[in-house]
C-alpha cells in the first residue's frame, strides 16, 4: 500500500496494515534517511494554494537591504487611502516579520482597502501537474486561508497583543476587517470545494488564552460549519489546524462540521491527552503532531511514546501520526526513524486491530 493510499484511508476514518506517519514537506530535507524512510512509507504532506489571489487597485513594491548580517525586505502597499508597508527577514523554513501592515488606527482604512480589493481565481493546473509528478509518496493539501477573526490575529495585519489592545479599544474597526474577510472567504469555499484535491484545512493556531470560548463560538464555529457544508457537496474533507490547548474549544470544536483535526498535540505538551481527545471528538479523525519536547528524549522513550499513544487512542480508524512543528536538527532523523518503530511495533503487537484493513 502507498504512503498517499494509507493517508487517504485513515482520512475517511479507517485504518490499514500501519498508522500512516505524516511530515510537512519543509521539514524534511533530501538525505538518506529521508529516502530510508519514504521507503518505509513516510508520507510527505505538500501544502499548496488552489487560488491565486491578487489586488488590482494595490500598488506592491518592495526593498530589500542587509542589516548586521541579516536580510531585511521592506515590502509597500499603496492605496488611495493611505500607503502601509510591513518588514519581514527570510529565515530558512519560516519568515522573521518584524513589522506589520498596522501601525495605529490611522491604518484601518487603508487596511480595509487592501482586503476588499482582494480577488480571487482557481489555480488547479499546477497543483495537478506537481501531484501527479511527485507520485504516490505524497498527499497535497489545499488551504482555504486562515478563520476571518484569525487572519486579523495571525496574518500580516497586527501582532497578537496589539489585536488584543484594539479589541477592547477599536472593536468597530476590528470587526469592518473582519466583516470584509468573510465575504472574501466565502468566494473561496467553492474554488477550493472543486479543486482536485480531497482535503482542505481551514486556518488554525487559534490560541484559547486570547480568544475565549464565547468569541470562539461566536466567529470561528460558523465559519468551520459555512464551508464544511459547501466541501461536502463536492465530496471535499475539511479540518483546521488546533495544535495548542484544547480542552477549553473542545466542546465546542465537537460541534462543528470538521472532519479533521489537524496537529493536534497531545499532552505532555498540551492539556489534553489523546485519549481524551478520542473520548471529546469521537467522530473526528485525529491527525496528530507529535509531542515536540519528546524529540529531545532517547530514541527508545521516542518509540515508547509512539506506542503508548496509539495504546491511548483505543481504536486506530482515522488516528495520523504527524510531525508539524520543526524539530531538533541533530535529534529529527533517529527521532523520526523511532516514531516509525513504534508505529511498525504496534501494528505487530495488536495483528487482530489492523486484520480487517
Amino acid at each position: 500500500m502507498t504512503p498517499r493510499k494509507r493517508v487517504e484511508i485513515a482520512l475517511k476514518g479507517g485504518h490499514s496494515d500501519c498508522v500512516p506517519f505524516t511530515m510537512y514537506e519543509c521539514m524534511i530535507p533530501q538525505c538518506t534517511a529521508e529516502r530510508e524512510m519514504r521507503h518505509r512509507g513516510l508520507c510527505i504532506v505538500n501544502r499548496v494554494s488552489v487560488f491565486k489571489t491578487s489586488m488590482p487597485s494595490v500598488k506592491i513594491t518592495s526593498q530589500t537591504s542587509q542589516e548586521n548580517g541579516h536580510t531585511l525586505i521592506r515590502t509597500f502597499y499603496e492605496t488611495p487611502k493611505g500607503t502601509l508597508s510591513t518588514l519581514t527577514e527570510p529565515a530558512g523554513f519560516t519568515t522573521w516579520r518584524h513589522e506589520l501592515l498596522f501601525k495605529s488606527p490611522a491604518d484601518y482604512k487603508a487596511i480595509l482597502f487592501m482586503i476588499e480589493n482582494e480577488v480571487y481565481e482557481p489555480a488547479y493546473d499546477q497543483v495537478v501537474r506537481a501531484q501527479k509528478d511527485f507520485g504516490e509518496d505524497a498527499i497535497f493539501r489545499a488551504s482555504i486561508a486562515l478563520e476571518p477573526l484569525q487572519a486579523i490575529i495571525s496574518g500580516d495585519i497586527m501582532k497578537m497583543e496589539t489585536f488584543c489592545a484594539e479589541w477592547m479599544d477599536n472593536r468597530d474597526e476590528i470587526l469592518k476587517l473582519y466583516d470584509a474577510t468573510v465575504e472574501n472567504r466565502r468566494k473561496i469555499y467553492p474554488i477550493v470545494a472543486q479543486s482536485p484535491l480531497m482535503h482542505a484545512n481551514y486556518g488554525g493556531n487559534v490560541v484559547p488564552e486570547i480568544i475565549g470560548l464565547e468569541n470562539f463560538e461566536k466567529y470561528y464555529v460558523q465559519h468551520y460549519n459555512e464551508a464544511a457544508e459547501i466541501m461536502h457537496k463536492h465530496g471535499k474533507l475539511i479540518g483546521c489546524h488546533f495544535d495548542a490547548n484544547c480542552k477549553l474549544l473542545s466542546k465546542a470544536i465537537a460541534g462543528t462540521a470538521l472532519d479533521y483535526i489537524e496537529a493536534f498535540t497531545p499532552a505532555p505538551d498540551t492539556d489534553m491527552t489523546l485519549a481524551e481527545a478520542r473520548q471529546a471528538w469521537p467522530n473526528k479523525v485525529l491527525w496528530l503532531n507529535f509531542p515536540s519536547s519528546v524529540h529531545l528524549r532517547s530514541d527508545a522513550d521516542v518509540e515508547k511514546t509512539a506506542v503508548d499513544l496509539l495504546n491511548q487512542a483505543e481504536n486506530i480508524n482515522g488516528v495520523i501520526m504527524g510531525i508539524t512543528e520543526d524539530m531538533p536538527p541533530d535529534r529529527w532523523q533517529n527521532s523520526c526513524r523511532a516514531i516509525m518503530n513504534g508505529l511498525e511495533r504496534h501494528a505487530r503487537n495488536n495483528p487482530g486491530v489492523y486484520a480487517a484493513a
